[in-house]
């Protein structure tokens, strides 16, 4: 898969063309607007992860010009800006998915995934985890052929961890994904162990095989190998 990334920043940029890297993306990077847009005008990319406050043209006039010239390439707004009114505004030029700085790179790499598989119309959307099967078109989640009854938090939640399968989530990346800016980062760590407690309890009592799994002082891992 073949990115561009579109960002001032040179810290935040290295760090995600490195992880993108890690994860066996094909990365292009642009350091301003003006670059940016030639390129995606060039290139045939897959995704395009774009910063709205650039140098020379902003993130919102980039959007704007390549939905104006039929450039339909799946893209991926970072933004420090929160308001409610600048997310539509970017959903409203044509952008696919919009993350608010900071964010957790678990995060991001999820709606990556996400954003290919919409890109790639894939016919199946059956996540398959050991036992566990979950449907994320319909939101319907199965373990052993049996029914699992979720609220619709507890699926989020899970979800997450199936998007993330395998790898170790923490608190931090967890509030932001699930709850936002409305979660207290001082209530937060008791509040996610209750939501971890529940959905361990809907998931894996009964089953001699756990797919949920803490480690301390890190995070949550749902995994249906050793840990």
């Amino acid at each position: 898969m073949y990115i561009l990334l579109i960002e001032d920043n040179i810290l935040l940029r290295d760090n995600i063309y490195q992880i993108l890297k890690d994860e066996n993306y094909v990365v292009d990077i642009a350091e301003d607007g003006d670059i940016g847009y030639k390129k995606a005008m060039i290139n045939d990319y897959d995704l395009i992860i774009l910063d709205l406050m650039l140098p020379k043209i902003d993130g919102f006039t980039v959007l704007e010009y390549l939905r104006a010239n039929s450039n339909e390439v799946p893209i991926l707004i970072l933004s420090a800006k929160s308001q409610i009114e600048d997310k539509v505004k970017a959903l409203d030029l044509g952008s696919d998915d919009y993350l608010t700085k900071p964010f957790a790179m678990a995060e991001l790499l999820a709606r990556i995934r996400s954003l290919f598989r919409r890109k790639s119309n894939i016919i199946s959307n059956i996540i398959d985890i050991g036992d566990l099967e979950i449907d994320t078109k319909f939101k319907i989640v199965h373990r052993s052929e049996k029914k699992v009854n979720l609220t619709a938090k507890e699926y989020e939640l899970l979800e997450f961890l199936a998007y993330n399968k395998d790898n170790v989530i923490s608190r931090i990346s967890i509030a932001e994904h699930i709850w936002g800016e409305t979660l207290d980062l001082l209530t937060m760590s008791n509040f996610i162990n209750v939501h971890i407690s529940n959905l361990r309890r809907k998931i894996d009592k009964g089953f001699n095989r756990k797919l949920i799994h803490t480690k301390r002082g890190i995070g949550f891992i749902l995994t249906d190998k050793d840990v």
